[in-house]
C-alpha cells in the first residue's frame, strides 16, 4: 500500500490543463486588442483635436473634446497623445512577455 501512495505522489505538482492555459491566452489576446484600440483612439483622437485647435476645420474624433477642460484643450490633447503612446507600449510589452514565456 505504501508503494502505491508514493507512486501517485512521486510526480511533480500537476500542470495546468490545456483548457486553463488556453483561457488565459484568450484573455491576454483580448486585453492586447483592447489596449491597442484604446491606444489608437487616444493617439488619433489627440492628433485630430490638435489639428482642429490649430487649423479650425479638422474634426474627426469629436467626443474627445468633452474630456478636455475649458482653457486647457491643447495641453489635454497632448496628454492624450502621450498617454496613447504609453498604452501602446504597454500592449507591446504584453506581446513581448508572451514571446519570452513560449
Amino acid at each position: 500500500m505504501k508503494n502505491s501512495d508514493s507512486d501517485s505522489d512521486s510526480g511533480s505538482s500537476p500542470s495546468p490543463s490545456s483548457s486553463e492555459n488556453g483561457s488565459s491566452e484568450n484573455g491576454l489576446k483580448g486585453l492586447k486588442s483592447l489596449l491597442g484600440f484604446v491606444s489608437f483612439m487616444l493617439i488619433a483622437g489627440g492628433i485630430s483635436c490638435l489639428l482642429h485647435e490649430w487649423l479650425g476645420w479638422f474634426r474627426l474624433f469629436g467626443f474627445l473634446r468633452f474630456l478636455a477642460p475649458d482653457g486647457y484643450e491643447v495641453y489635454s490633447y497632448v496628454v492624450m497623445v502621450v498617454l496613447g503612446i504609453a498604452v501602446g507600449a504597454a500592449s507591446e510589452s504584453l506581446t513581448r512577455g508572451e514571446r519570452r514565456r513560449s
